[in-house]
């Protein structure tokens, strides 16, 4: 059974408000309106009743992310701020200063200035923490803070950072920021293109269409589209890119829903831009949504070879929903299905473990391709070629959220000197300074074998004897000296984001893509399958 936890009391009734809006609930109208009159009285009688002054907005906004994170992570309250950024986001254009940023408590991070910006322009640069903006601390601004860097073009906006202990400030001018769905395309060799499509907003399929045009001028006969983390964006665009390689009519996708009108199908509208171009699309762990509607429908229907590593598994559709004084619900309406009729959706957020943790799936359904090759549902597209070094696990992801190797590659940026991207190569001993990073930084993250064991000696602690428990402890002590062990084990893929990271710091997104081009195991991989006629053919079929 799932934990009761004190902020449950109130979701049960905060929820009825918004299941009202956009769903069929003629059956339980009686319950839903009796719900909604009891949540009104509790809250009313509660902020004029209560010991102490309350916050009504606070508490409401409480109730909703509450009971809004007992469903899935994507259906969210969106205010009014939210629901601009939302907008921006699917648009591809921004006024501000031109760099992704991520909020902490007491900070923001640059995670990535974007050449040519006011952040650029400005000096700013990958690990700079921005502790004030104008005359805010950020350390005092209960909201996402990296708002108050957005503004009207033209305007300009004061910040104070610090870069590596030292304190420093800067003015930047904000402007209007193109977010580009391709970021990058180039040739690979004389015959082969190299497309990079990081986001499918509305400019996704026209400038993909556009990118495969200008490389078939330069001699592009064969195709490397690559949609590795790409997290995905709107359904449409997904359709339109696959269009671009199938013929108008086909069945992309279909969406299933309790709700009748979200029940739909999606078919290709337009002439395709190439039927016959060999397509190599490569994937890893953090392309979903969008990116796994183009990759699975491609596998679908044997029109490209995916190379790569397992995809995210999101096969979830949201739609914001308009509520009062300029809010939405973004809410999950539906399921949505390839042409072979699978659901690649990976994590089960409606039976959780004890802890309340949605559940991976593990048992999968065999589907087949239009050749009649075996695919699978439920746990994202499953490249048919895999690479290891694009595989992650516990311990990469750890060394990521943990920003471990975001901050070696800053260190490394400030040590090292780079002329051209063609000068950079990770060698050993920086690998060895890298373990060396992670130890000093007290880096460590706990297995699902560690909790298990925690799990099951705090409950029979009292049964057990100092021997067992003193065996306990060394068990835990070598499975620690384990998981610094596997940071050897797993050199190359941890190599791999660490090289990623630190030529960005030299030479921008735009660097990384021509280092790849040379050096990537999935690009050079793509290349040689596509050279090969035969081998190309044969896994189609």
């Amino acid at each position: 059974m799932r934990k009761i936890t004190k902020k449950h009391v109130l979701i049960p009734l905060v929820a009825i408000t918004f299941l009202v809006v956009g769903s069929s609930f003629k059956s339980d109208f009686f319950e839903i309106a009796k719900q909604i009159e009891i949540f009104t009285t509790l809250f009313k009688e509660l902020n004029m009743n209560y010991v102490d002054e309350t916050n009504p907005a606070e508490l409401m906004d409480s109730a909703i992310k509450n009971m809004l994170d007992e469903l899935d992570p994507y259906t969210q309250f969106m205010n009014e701020q939210d629901v601009e950024s939302y907008r921006i986001n699917n648009a591809g254009e921004y006024s501000g200063i031109g760099a992704l940023v991520r909020s902490y408590e007491s900070k923001l991070l640059i995670v990535e200035p974007y050449k040519g910006y006011p952040a650029d322009k400005a000096g700013l640069k990958a690990g700079d923490e921005i502790i004030k903006i104008g005359e805010t601390l950020v350390s005092d601004f209960d909201d996402n803070a990296g708002e108050l860097l957005k503004g009207a073009n033209g305007t300009s906006v004061d910040i104070t950072f610090v870069r590596q202990g030292e304190t420093k400030t800067a003015t930047l001018e904000r402007e209007g920021v193109e977010v580009d769905a391709v970021p990058y395309y180039g040739m690979i060799d004389d015959e082969t293109g190299y497309i990079v499509l990081s986001r499918f907003n509305r400019k996704a399929s026209s400038q993909t269409k556009s990118a495969m045009q200008d490389l078939k001028g330069k001699g592009m006969s064969r195709l490397v589209l690559d949609l590795r983390g790409n997290p995905g964006g709107l359904l449409n665009e997904a359709v339109n890119v696959t269009n671009l390689f199938v013929p108008k009519g086909e069945l992309i996708v279909t969406t299933k829903s309790k709700v009748k009108k979200f029940n739909q199908t999606y078919r290709t509208k337009n002439q395709p831009e190439d039927l016959d171009i060999p397509l190599v699309v490569l994937i890893d762990g953090g392309s979903a949504s969008a990116s796994e509607i183009v990759s699975g429908g491609l596998q679908d229907l044997d029109r490209a070879v995916i190379v790569g590593a397992r995809s995210f598994g999101k096969g979830l559709v949201q739609r914001p929903l308009k509520l009062t004084y300029g809010t939405q619900l973004k809410v999950t309406i539906s399921r949505y299905y390839t042409p072979s009729g699978r659901c690649i959706q990976s994590l089960d957020y409606w039976n959780r473990d004890e802890e309340g943790n949605a559940v991976r799936n593990t048992k999968f359904s065999e589907f087949t391709t239009r050749n009649g090759r075996k695919v699978q549902d439920g746990g994202g597209v499953m490249p048919d070629v895999e690479i290891k070094s694009l595989k992650s696990n516990t311990l990469i992801d750890a060394l990521k959220s943990n920003n471990i190797v975001f901050d070696f590659a800053t260190d490394y940026y400030y040590n090292h000197t780079l002329g051209s991207v063609n000068d950079f190569a990770f060698k050993q001993e920086d690998y060895s300074a890298f373990k060396r990073f992670a130890q000093d930084e007290g880096f460590t993250f706990k297995t699902k074998t560690e909790e298990l064991l925690e799990e099951s000696i705090n409950q029979e602690e009292h049964l057990l004897g100092a021997e067992v428990q003193g065996k306990y402890k060394d068990l835990l002590l070598a499975l620690n000296r384990g998981k610094f062990s596997a940071l050897d084990t797993y050199e190359k893929e941890i190599q791999k984001n660490l090289e990623d990271e630190i030529i960005k710091r030299y030479f921008y997104r735009e660097g990384l893509y021509d280092y790849y081009l040379t050096h990537d195991d999935a690009i050079l991989t793509a290349t040689t399958l596509l050279a090969d006629q035969k081998a190309y053919g044969q896994i189609l079929q």
